[in-house]
């Protein structure tokens, strides 16, 4: 069955604020098709000046904790980046990126369903790797 991805509307340029793109990445993760069992705590971590444009970083670490281990043996992290670009009007939205830990691929929301998989993947791969050291 073929989801339909929400879309969010992303606040303008001119409206832009660090706590809105938050508060927009976490309207954004409330989109997501994510067992209820899987906690996260968003932050913002900077931002950056470029030529071309403004780039807002931020993450979610994500876990999976339960009542024998309330605190995750392993976490997985959400990478956005909110970007104003320096020439369109401040009236057009902002657009928005975002990548998991464990990858290179950058995606945007409106083009890419997030898949709950990936984040047991990076889960699964961390403890793989901390039971063979």
């Amino acid at each position: 069955s073929k989801h339909v991805i929400k879309k969010i509307p992303w606040t303008t340029a001119k409206n832009f604020t660090v706590e809105i793109g938050q508060q927009q990445i976490e309207e954004l993760i409330s989109t997501w098709d994510i067992h209820e069992s899987w906690l996260h705590h968003s932050e913002f971590l900077e931002e950056e000046e470029l030529k071309d444009s403004k780039r807002y970083h931020y993450r979610a670490c994500w876990g999976l904790p339960t009542r024998r281990k309330p605190i995750p043996r392993a976490t997985a992290s959400v990478y956005f980046v909110i970007v104003i670009s320096k020439f369109k009007p401040d009236t057009a939205p902002v657009e928005v990126f975002y990548r998991l830990e464990s990858s290179r691929l950058i995606r945007r929301p409106e083009q890419c369903e997030f898949r709950e998989k990936w984040l047991q993947d990076i889960i699964e791969n961390k403890i793989v790797c901390a039971e063979r050291l």
